[in-house]
């Protein structure tokens, strides 16, 4: 893609970037919302449009057009993780809550050991197809599940215990008694309690690093790996 465009990297680090001013300007208007309109509405908005944004990254020549797709992405996306999260706390208890949300999270590491094959191929198998990039072919092609499954999301997705279709009646009194018992003594706390707890702030600081690590290494893989690729045996032993 940067072979392309001639982008430099200087380019695809800023753009690369500015995806997460989207994300943390929109994270938490993301879940309000969600909690105002319902998942089933909300979690359709954000796969659908997620799709939609990534498929767009296909028609990207410009890096200001590249800037744009990256903060739109960033703000499209933000909320779903959290917003997941957060509606398991529909259906679980706390002392099951935690083996759920490290299942679902577990998508992440599978996606990539996945992903990054199938991605390798279709631009190698897919490159000038009808005139097309093996880059654009992958925005198109890895763009068109994250819609389809928005659709079906908002057709299927209850909102809550309540309107799910496949429980009887008594389950759902189980299970709403079970998460009402639960939630009934919590206590609720402002926005500036929030910011002015400690612990809060240590969590966020050691959650910014280790991300700052990750996708410093993740967003330039290809490149040091083509760079290691490049290198001789007599390089590799210096």
């Amino acid at each position: 893609m940067l072979n392309d465009l001639k982008f430099s990297e200087t380019v695809y680090g800023l753009g690369a970037g500015i995806f997460f001013i989207g994300y943390f300007l929109f994270e938490v208007p993301s879940n309000l919302i969600m909690y105002r309109v319902g998942a089933r509405v909300w979690i359709a908005r954000i796969m659908v449009t997620w799709g939609i944004l990534a498929i767009a990254m296909m028609f990207v020549r410009t890096p200001m057009q590249f800037y744009v797709l990256r903060f739109l992405l960033g703000a499209a996306e933000a909320g779903f993780i959290p917003g997941i999260l957060f509606y398991l706390t529909y259906w679980f208890p706390s002392d099951r809550r935690g083996r759920i949300s490290a299942l679902f999270l577990t998508g992440i590491p599978i996606s990539g050991g996945i992903g990054g094959p199938l991605s390798g191929w279709i631009m190698q198998a897919f490159s000038g197809q009808h005139g097309l990039a093996g880059w654009q072919w992958l925005f198109l092609l890895e763009g068109l599940p994250s819609f389809v499954l928005g659709v079906v999301t908002f057709f299927y997705l209850p909102n809550g215990i309540r309107a799910a279709k496949w429980l009887t009646e008594p389950e759902k009194d189980v299970l709403e008694s079970r998460i009402h018992n639960e939630t009934r003594d919590k206590q609720h706390h402002s926005l500036r309690h929030v910011f002015g707890e400690p612990k809060v702030w240590l969590l966020a600081v050691t959650y910014a690093f280790f991300l700052m690590g990750l996708y410093g290494v993740s967003f330039w893989l290809p490149s040091l790996i083509k760079a290691a690729a490049s290198r001789t045996p007599s390089t590799w032993a210096c």
